[in-house]
């Protein structure tokens, strides 16, 4: 971990390519705080969507990569039409850093997410949890504080690893630890 990239970033431009209601958007920030305001329908949730793609995971919604795309009216997106993407310019001490994510089609007729930090390509997400990181707390999640303890573990191991990326890899091998163990207690 750089530890000159662990302060607080500031996204100062996000861009936006047909993800969700948006053909294109090219968005200026200062650094200071924004509130979204707007009636129902506006692209508010998309913007704190398009924004959740910049941190590791499936983002907020946990949407399949093909269902952000833009479809214009009854059109579904072809081949041949752009994919989505989202892209930002976030401010650290070591300077700005552009990040960068989208749909990548496979030439097997699958999809995958790509990912390129300063115009490089990169495998896997972890790196963005080097550089960025995003926790949300919606209306639907009320379940955390009403149901069993698990999904509030998840929701503390997402926290922590924003502070701690190697908290991932450590969850990572727990988590394959507790599969076996449940493996030879079956057998």
């Amino acid at each position: 971990m750089n530890p000159t990239l662990r302060c607080t970033p500031a996204i100062t431009r996000l861009q936006l390519q047909n993800f969700r209601s948006y053909d294109r958007a090219d968005l200026r920030f200062d650094g200071r705080i924004v509130v979204l305001t707007g009636p129902n329908g506006a692209g508010k949730t998309n913007l704190l969507e398009a924004l959740s793609f910049l941190a590791p995971g499936r983002g907020l919604r946990r949407a399949a990569l093909g269902e952000v795309q833009r479809v214009n009216g009854a059109l579904a997106p072809s081949a041949a039409a752009p994919t989505w993407a989202v892209a930002a310019t976030v401010e650290t001490v070591a300077g700005p850093v552009m990040v960068g994510t989208g749909l990548e089609p496979q030439d097997d007729g699958g999809e995958r997410r790509a990912l390129r930090i300063d115009g490089a390509p990169r495998r896997g997400q972890a790196a963005l949890s080097e550089l960025l990181t995003v926790t949300w707390l919606t209306p639907p999640m009320d379940r955390l504080f009403i149901e069993g303890g698990s999904g509030r573990r998840r929701f503390f191991d997402r926290l922590v690893q924003a502070y701690d990326p190697q908290h991932a890899g450590r969850l990572g091998g727990y988590e394959h630890v507790m599969r076996e163990r449940a493996r030879l207690l079956r057998e």
